[in-house]
């Protein structure tokens, strides 16, 4: 009997990962960031970006929402997943500092603008807020859970766990 082999694969900002591997997670951490996580459910492949900055309106830098986004969906092609099919789950775009700009906001917006002008729709959604996110996305299946970071103060934070009862594959499970 052979033990399957599990793959945790770290989105970290700037940067983005696909596969249609059923035993591959990606993750990441966000706060004020916003990360895309889009699925081919025929194909059963998909992928997470994780992007740092509302649209500049230039370049190919993958810090910036329109970058990261249209990479993602570029990278997604090439490996067989057809435009068509695609969908999306948004998370991230918290306000994790009130007493600066809200640039979550508009990583948000720039994310929902994309989706909205690919065509691609959104199936579901966590923007906004003021906690950061732990966010886990199984690209074959398109199954997304989240879980919240309170913090506690400003030098430690706490996870919230709470258990959810079992979610259609493709939904988002907040946990």
């Amino acid at each position: 009997m052979s033990a399957l082999a599990f793959h945790d694969a770290h989105v970290i900002q700037g940067e983005q990962a696909v596969s249609d591997d059923v035993n591959t997670t990606l993750q990441t951490v966000l706060g004020s960031c916003v990360a895309a996580c889009l699925h081919d459910p025929v194909r059963r492949i998909g992928g997470m970006n994780h992007f740092l900055l509302p649209d500049d309106g230039t370049g190919t830098d993958m810090r910036y929402a329109s970058a990261a986004m249209e990479r993602l969906v570029n990278e997604l092609l090439k490996k067989g997943a057809d435009r068509r099919r695609l969908q999306a789950k948004l998370f991230g775009g918290a306000r994790i500092m009130s007493n600066l700009p809200d640039i979550g906001r508009r990583n948000a917006e720039s994310a929902l603008t994309f989706l909205r002008n690919e065509g691609i729709p959104c199936q579901s959604q966590s923007l906004g807020g003021s906690q950061a996110r732990r966010v886990r996305f199984w690209p074959a299946s398109g199954r997304a859970q989240q879980l919240l970071i309170e913090r506690c103060d400003a030098a430690e934070t706490r996870e919230i766990a709470a258990e959810r009862p079992s979610r259609p594959a493709g939904s988002i499970e907040l946990f």
